[in-house]
Formats: structure tokens, sequence, C-alpha cells
């Protein structure tokens, strides 16, 4: 099975390099760096030292492993680190996370001669792939070099699992190469073990994103954030938005802007590319809109802030009101609602989140979230929080206690990375 997708992988990859063409019209970061994509890496600096790789995919689960990047970086200080992601902006959270303290690549593409000239040159003592990332070639690469694999905060969705067992096969044989796997729930980890994973190397852990660690400084920062939006104002931010939500967002804003001729829509879309189109459609719509980047304070005639910036969402959010998290008015399946909620911030989402479907009903089963079906209910939802300080205060306690009992989910797993390190 393994030899078929790969010659099946061949075959389309005339379409993925034009894929990268095509994207690199709008974010000409896709055209730099192609080497890497065919495990053409630069080498590593010092190259004895012992390398542990992790692997995120895109922003969010950058977002999610930097906590445990730097726990794994004070409990393993001589080891270098290597972190690989698939897309520019992913590697944009990357640098403004680490910096100098991880190298970063991009991911090599699922083909044995890129995967073996990564692992050649990398020569990682362990490898570690966030959520569920399924490679046949990379995994059998790790496997083929007594490589230690381990999944990581592993979620898969009925849907995903469905996708998978259409090729089981292929999956249970991809599965037999992982060392252990550290599933988010007993769903995610029935799942998984249904598709041909060993029962005895799956554990439950819970989600190391309800382990996010606020800094310090973020309240001082959020407050004069908060000046330049406008205290007296009430503020709702929709966060990581995606293609066809934002004219849904504006509908609804727009009702919540009768209501409330003040309040103020911080819009932030989930990808880089999209910030000049989102931020034409406001002007579009009509609305006053300054865009992040500008560096300036809102007036009173302004009504949507465009957060078109890297790095600084846990910022909007605490400079916020109420959060929409996106990605769920869309069928996309939603983005993370943990990290509003562990703010203290009432949540709202819409009726897509497949991708987030355990935290989703632990937020609203403790009355920490609200879903939606539609625009209409989307702006009931916002004026309600807004209008009422005790309702959103209460329903965002809720959802900071909610996380507060559900961290332990990082150390789970540093046990588990442990068992499996091999000796420097």
């Amino acid at each position: 099975m393994r030899h078929a997708y790969t010659l099946l992988l061949y075959l389309l990859l005339p379409l993925v390099l034009l894929r990268l063409l095509w994207r690199g019209l709008r974010a000409p970061a896709y055209w730099r760096r192609w080497p890497e994509r065919f495990g053409f890496v630069p080498p590593l600096t010092p190259s004895d030292a012992p390398v542990i790789w992790l692997h995120a995919v895109s922003v969010g689960e950058v977002q999610a492993a930097t906590p445990l990047v730097r726990a794994l970086h004070a409990r393993y200080p001589r080891h270098t680190f290597v972190l690989t992601t698939m897309t520019p902006t992913s590697a944009e959270q990357v640098r403004a996370s680490f910096g100098r303290e991880v190298v970063h690549y991009y991911v090599p593409y699922d083909l044995p001669g890129a995967v073996r000239r990564f692992l050649t040159r990398v020569r990682p003592s362990i490898a570690i792939i966030m959520e569920t990332e399924l490679w046949p070639n990379i995994f059998h690469g790790c496997h083929a070099r007594a490589i230690p694999l381990l999944l990581a905060n592993v979620r898969l969705s009925e849907r995903s699992a469905a996708g998978y067992r259409r090729i089981g096969r292929l999956a249970a044989e991809m599965l037999s190469h992982v060392t252990a796997i550290a599933a988010q729930t007993q769903a995610d980890a029935a799942r998984i073990i249904a598709l041909g994973a060993e029962a005895a190397r799956v554990r439950v852990t819970g989600s190391i994103k309800f382990d996010v660690r606020l800094p310090a400084s973020l309240r001082e920062e959020a407050a004069v954030l908060r000046r330049g939006l406008g205290v007296e104002r009430a503020v709702w931010i929709a966060a990581s938005t995606r293609e066809g939500e934002e004219p849904l967002i504006l509908d609804a804003f727009a009702s919540v802007r009768r209501a409330l001729p003040q309040a103020l829509l911080v819009l932030v879309p989930r990808h880089p590319e999209r910030f000049a189109k989102v931020a034409a459609l406001c002007r579009k719509r009509g609305f006053s809109t300054v865009l992040r980047s500008e560096r300036r304070a809102c007036d009173t005639g302004t009504a949507v802030f465009i957060g078109d910036t890297m790095g600084e969402l846990t910022l909007l959010y605490a400079a916020s009101d109420v959060a929409f998290v996106g990605g769920s008015l869309v069928p996309t399946g939603g983005h993370n609602m943990i990290e509003p909620a562990a703010l203290g911030l009432p949540v709202i989402v819409g009726p897509h989140v497949f991708n987030f479907a355990e935290v989703s009903h632990l937020l609203c089963d403790a009355g920490a979230a609200e879903q939606v079906k539609n625009t209409e209910q989307l702006a009931a939802a916002v004026l309600a929080y807004l209008t009422d300080a005790n309702l959103r205060h209460a329903t965002g306690e809720k959802g900071r206690r909610l996380v507060e009992q559900n961290r332990g989910a990082q150390e789970k797993v540093l046990h588990m990375i442990a068992e499996v390190m091999p000796a420097p």
C-alpha cells in the first residue's frame, strides 16, 4: 500500500508544485526555501548535539507546542531542537516564539528521497508529531532508522477517522511504526486504536492546549491596547476567521451596531494573505477600518479593527470583551477555543466545531461558551454579553475555571517522551 501511495504522490507532485506557485502569488514566502521541501536542509550547528525533532503543521499547532518545546528545552538543555512546519505563516510564528532557540525547517514532502535526505541531515534522536499528521514515508523512515516516534496531543474526529478507514491497510501500517500516542480524549484514543494502533501504546492525556500559560505582562499590554481601541466602547473579537465567514460576521456586526452604535469589531483573519482582502471588504461594507499594523488609535468613528500582525492574537483577545472563534460558521471545523476561555472571555462558536468537538462540549456544558447556528443568533449572543456585564463576567469565570481544572496534559506528554527518549 505504501508503494502505491508513493507512486500516486509522485504523479501528483507537478500539481503540488503548481499550487505552491499559485499560493506564492498572494504570499511570496511560498516561493522561498523550496529545497527544504525536498529534504535539502542546511546543516545543524553544533553537528554532534543530539536532536529533538518536533513537527507542528500550522500556526495553531505551533502555539500549542510552544510551552511543550520550552519544557523540553529545560529538561534537555544539551539537545538541538528542530521544529518543522508546512506554511510560511507557521514559520513566522516559530520565529516570533523562539527566535534562534530552535532551528526551523519546512517539513519535507512525504517522498522517500526527500524523507531520506532530511533524516540523514537532521539525524533526530526522537520525532514528535503534533496532533494527527500521518505520513507513511516519514513514519516508515523513522521506523527503519529506529527513531522513536511519538504522536502528541492527538485529536481524531469521526470525519477524519472515516477518511482514514478508506485506506485502512495503509493507516494500520503507518500506526504500526509509532512508538507512543498521547490522545486528547477517550474518543480520540478509541478511533485511533480502531484504525490499527496498538492499544498498549495509546494513552489519554488530555489536551496540552489547556496548559496555556499567559505572559505576566499580558494584562498591562492589553490595557494599553484597549485605551487605543476605546475604554468605554464595547469590543467584540472575531478571531481566526476563514474564507466566507467575514461577510456573515459583518452582517451580524451591522445588527450589533444598530443596538450599540459605538461597538467595535476586532477582526482577525486566520491567514495573512487575506488581511488586505478582508480590510477591503470591511470598507466596501461602509465600516471605517483601522489596521493593527498602522499602529494608530481608533477614533470614535472607527467600526472595525483588523488584527493583521503575527503573534498578537492573545493580546487582542485580552483587550476584548467577547470572543467569537472562527472556522466554525463555515465547515472548516473551528479553531482553538481554550485561549479566550483562559482569559475569562465568553466564547461563541458556530455550528461547525468538529475539530474541537470535545473542547466545545466541555465549554458549552459548563456554561462558558455558546454555540450559534447563523448570523442572527450570533448577533443576539454578542449583544447579550456586551449589554450585560454580570452575565459576561459569570460566563468568563466558568471558562477560566474549566481551563484550570483541565490542566496537566503537558506533564503527562513529557513523561511519555522521557520513557522513549534515547540516552544521549
